[in-house]
C-alpha cells in the first residue's frame, strides 16, 4: 500500500469505528477493571467470533456481556448450565397443540444476538454439544425446520477454573468454535475501591446507555474485511500457527512439550482477530504488534501440553509465549 492509500483505510477505520471507544468508556461506567475483557468482547464481536472465558467467581463475567447488550441494546439471553439439562432447554423445541392438532415451535435462548452460557462445562455433552450448530453456522434445527439466529450474534461461554466436581470436560471440536479464551483475573487495588462506591448499595446502581446500534457493528464488519495484512504479516502468522505443530523446524525450544498444535481454524481466527484489534485502535493495516497482543487468546485453547510438559510444570500459555519469544517478527 502507498501512503495516500494507507491514509484512506485509515479514514475508512476511523468513520467506522467512531463507536468504538464511547463504548467502551460508557461500559467502564458500570464495569470497573476488566477493561482487557470488555475489549476482547469487542473484537470478538466485530470478528463475528466467539469467546471462552475462565475466571474465579465475582470477576462480573455475567455483568460484562449484559453491560454490552445494553450499549448495543440487543437481546441479551443466559443460559445457566447443569447436569439436567436437555438440548431442548438450550435450542427449543415443537409443543404439540391438541386443540388445533398441531405442533408449534418455542424457540430456546439461544435465539439472541449475545448468548452468556454460564459455567457450559457443567452441562453434559448432548447439551453442549447443542451449541455447535449455533455457533458454527448461526443457525438452529428443531424438528425438520432450521432457523437463522439474529445477528450479530455471538456466545461468551464462562469457566470456573477451580471447582471440578460435577463437571464435564468440553469436546475439543467446540473448544476450537471459540475464537478466543480469556482469562481474567482479580481487579487492582484502586479498581477494588472504586468497585466498593459504585456496588455496595442497594439501589442506584451503575448501568449503561446504548452508544451503537447493531447496523453499525454490521457495517464495522464489512471495514474489517477491508483492513490490510502485508504477505510478511500473514506469513508470520502463518509461521505462528505452524510453530505450534512442529516447534523444532523453526528451532525454537519447546520440542515435546506439545501433544498436539493449533488447527487452520487457529490461522483464519488469528488473521480476523488481528484485523479487529487494528480496527478497535483506529488502523486500516495490520501490524506484527496486532498478531503478537491477540495470538495469546487466539492460541492458548488450541496448544494441548504433552505429558512431558505436564511433568516439567509448563502450561499452554508458557508455551505459547515461548513461541511468540522465539519467532522472528517481521
Amino acid at each position: 500500500m502507498n501512503r495516500d492509500e494507507i491514509e484512506a483505510a485509515n479514514q475508512r477505520v476511523i468513520e467506522a469505528g467512531a463507536f468504538v471507544q464511547p463504548l467502551l468508556s460508557e461500559a467502564g461506567k458500570v464495569i470497573v477493571g476488566q477493561s482487557y475483557l470488555m475489549e476482547r468482547l469487542v473484537i470478538s464481536l466485530l470478528a463475528n467470533g466467539h469467546v471462552l472465558l475462565e475466571g474465579v467467581p465475582g470477576l462480573a463475567k455475567t455483568l460484562a456481556i449484559k453491560t454490552l447488550a445494553d450499549t448495543l441494546n440487543v437481546n441479551f439471553s443466559r443460559i445457566q448450565f447443569t447436569p439436567d439439562m436437555l438440548p431442548a432447554d438450550v435450542t427449543g423445541t415443537q409443543i404439540y397443540n391438541p386443540q388445533s392438532g398441531e405442533f408449534t415451535t418455542r424457540q430456546g435462548p439461544v435465539f439472541a444476538n449475545l448468548v452468556l452460557a454460564d459455567e457450559i462445562n457443567r452441562a453434559p455433552a448432548k447439551v453442549q454439544s447443542a451449541l455447535l450448530e449455533a455457533m458454527q453456522e448461526k443457525q438452529v434445527t428443531i424438528g425438520a425446520t432450521t432457523y437463522s439466529l439474529p445477528a450479530p450474534f455471538l456466545v461468551m461461554a464462562t469457566e470456573n477454573p477451580i471447582e471440578q466436581e460435577g463437571t464435564y470436560t468440553l469436546p475439543e471440536a467446540q473448544v476450537d468454535r471459540f475464537m478466543l479464551k480469556v482469562v481474567i483475573t482479580y481487579p487492582e487495588r484502586s479498581d477494588e475501591r472504586r468497585i466498593l462506591d459504585d456496588w455496595a448499595k442497594t439501589e442506584d446502581l451503575p448501568t449503561a446507555s446504548q452508544v451503537v446500534t447493531a447496523e453499525q457493528i454490521l457495517t464495522a464488519r464489512k471495514v474489517v474485511d477491508t483492513i490490510y495484512v502485508d504477505d510478511k504479516v500473514k506469513d508470520y502468522i502463518v509461521d505462528l500457527v505452524c510453530a505450534t505443530r512442529d516447534p523444532g523446524k523453526y528451532k525454537i525450544p519447546a520440542e515435546g512439550l506439545i501433544e498436539l498444535g493449533a488447527s487452520p481454524r487457529a490461522t483464519i481466527f488469528l488473521t480476523l482477530a488481528a484485523k479487529s484489534h487494528a480496527f478497535v485502535q483506529g488502523r486500516g493495516y495490520v501490524t506484527p504488534q496486532d498478531v503478537k497482543s491477540i495470538a495469546m487468546d487466539v492460541l492458548r485453547h488450541r496448544v494441548h501440553v504433552s505429558y512431558e510438559a505436564e511433568a516439567e510444570e509448563k502450561s499452554s500459555e508458557q508455551i505459547v509465549q515461548v513461541l511468540l519469544d522465539h519467532l522472528p517478527v517481521p
